[in-house]
C-alpha cells in the first residue's frame, strides 16, 4: 500500500475517481500475497499490482465499471502456467480480487495511519446480504463504522483481536445463523524495523539479511572500535551511544524487532528492560540458558514482570545447527520472519 499512496495523493488532488483492488483470496500459488492492492483512477490508470502483470488488464477494466456504478465486485481469476511464465513467474494459480470505489475519506485515514505506524485493520464483507459493508478497527477495541446486524459485529470483533496479534490480512467465513459470510481482515500494519543493540561481527550478516527482506535497520552501541561505518556500511543507521539513552526516545510500535547480542550486560539488559516495557513485535536475546537466566533476574530486579520476559525469545534463533557468525545470523533472520508472518513459536 505504501508503495501506491502518492500516485494516488496525485489523483485524490485532481479531483479523480479512485477505485482499489485487493487480492483477498489465494488458492495454490499467486505472484501477490494477501492484501496485495493495486489503484485504478478514472482516466485507467493504474498504481500498484496485484498479479504480477498477469490479470491487471482485466482488473482495471472491472475497476473502471466499479467507478461508473459505486457497486463494488469480488472477482475470481485463475493464473494459468502461461501467463505466470509470460511475466517471469514459475507458476500459476487462482486468485480473488475485491475492488470497491474508495472515499476520500478512507484514503486519508488509511494514508494518515501508515505514514504514523500505526496499526489499523479494515473488516470488509465480501459475501452475503451485509457484502461491501465495512469498519475500521484499532488495537484498543475501537471501531469507525458499523456494520447492520449485531451478530455479525460481535463475531469480527471476536476475530479482531486474534487477527491483530498476527499481523496478517486473513479471510475467514463466519457463521451468522444458519448462513456463511466471508469477511476479509486487511491489516495496516507498520513497517518492519530491526534494532540490534551490540555492534559484533554477527550484526554484520544479519543487517545485510534484514535488509534484503525490507526491514529498516539500526545498529546501537557506544563502543566505536565495533559501531563504526567501516564495518557497517550498510545499515541504514548507525547509533553510537548507549541503548538505554537512545532506545527511551525510540518510536516504538508493532513493527519493532529488537535483538541484543553483545555479550555485554551493561549494554543487554537495558535494552531488553526497555523493549519489554514498549510495543515491540519481537524481542530476541542471544547467549546461553545460564547468561539469559541472569538477565531474567536482573530485570526482575528492575520491576520487569513474568510475562513481560516471556516476551523475550532466548536462546535466540530457529536451530538450524548454525556454525559461524554468518549461519547464527540466518537462524536469527529466520526465527524474525517466522514471527513477522505469523509463527509466534516458543521454544
Amino acid at each position: 500500500m505504501r508503495e501506491i499512496l502518492q500516485p494516488m495523493q496525485e489523483w485524490f488532488d485532481d479531483e479523480k475517481a479512485v477505485a482499489l483492488a485487493t487480492v483477498v483470496e489465494i488458492y495454490g500459488s499467486a505472484p501477490r500475497g494477501l492484501g496485495a492492492k493495486m489503484a485504478v483512477n478514472q482516466e485507467a490508470l493504474m498504481a500498484g499490482s496485484v498479479s504480477g502483470g498477469c490479470v491487471e488488464g482485466a482488473v482495471v477494466a472491472e475497476a473502471l465499471k466499479v467507478l461508473k456504478t459505486g457497486t463494488p465486485k469480488l472477482l475470481h481469476y485463475g493464473v494459468t502456467q502461461d501467463q505466470a511464465i509470460s511475466v517471469g513467474l514459475a507458476c500459476g494459480g487462482t486468485i480473488e480480487v475485491w475492488v470497491e470505489k474508495l472515499s476520500r475519506e478512507n484514503f486519508e485515514r488509511m494514508r494518515k495511519d501508515l505514514l504514523d505506524e500505526r496499526l489499523a485493520m479494515i473488516v470488509t464483507v465480501l459475501t452475503g446480504a451485509h457484502v461491501g459493508e465495512q469498519v475500521y478497527a484499532y488495537p484498543d477495541g475501537s471501531m469507525l463504522g458499523e456494520f447492520s446486524d449485531a451478530d455479525l459485529t460481535a463475531l469480527v470483533k471476536e476475530n479482531i483481536v486474534n487477527v491483530f496479534s498476527q499481523q496478517l490480512c486473513m479471510r475467514k467465513t463466519l457463521q451468522i445463523e444458519e448462513k456463511e459470510v466471508e469477511v476479509f481482515f486487511d491489516v495496516i500494519a507498520p513497517s518492519p524495523k530491526l534494532v540490534v543493540v551490540g555492534a559484533v561481527h554477527i550484526a554484520i550478516p544479519l543487517v545485510q539479511y534484514a535488509r534484503i527482506l525490507g526491514f529498516h535497520t539500526t545498529v546501537v552501541d557506544p563502543r566505536k572500535a565495533f559501531g563504526n561505518a567501516e564495518r557497517f556500511p550498510h545499515v541504514d543507521r548507525l547509533v553510537q551511544a548507549w541503548p538505554e539513552d537512545f532506545l527511551q526516545s525510540f518510536p516504538w510500535d508493532q513493527g519493532t524487532y529488537l535483538v541484543v547480542i553483545s555479550h555485554d550486560d551493561k549494554l543487554d539488559v537495558p535494552a531488553l528492560e526497555i523493549a519489554c516495557k514498549n510495543e515491540t513485535r519481537y524481542i530476541g536475546a542471544l547467549g546461553s540458558k545460564k547468561t539469559f537466566a541472569k538477565h531474567v533476574r536482573d530485570l526482575q530486579a528492575d520491576g520487569i514482570t513474568d510475562a513481560q520476559i516471556a516476551r523475550i525469545h532466548s536462546p535466540i534463533g530457529i536451530d538450524i545447527g548454525a556454525r559461524g557468525p554468518e549461519e547464527i545470523a540466518l537462524a536469527i533472520i529466520t526465527e524474525i520472519v517466522a514471527v513477522r508472518n505469523g509463527k509466534n513459536f516458543r521454544k
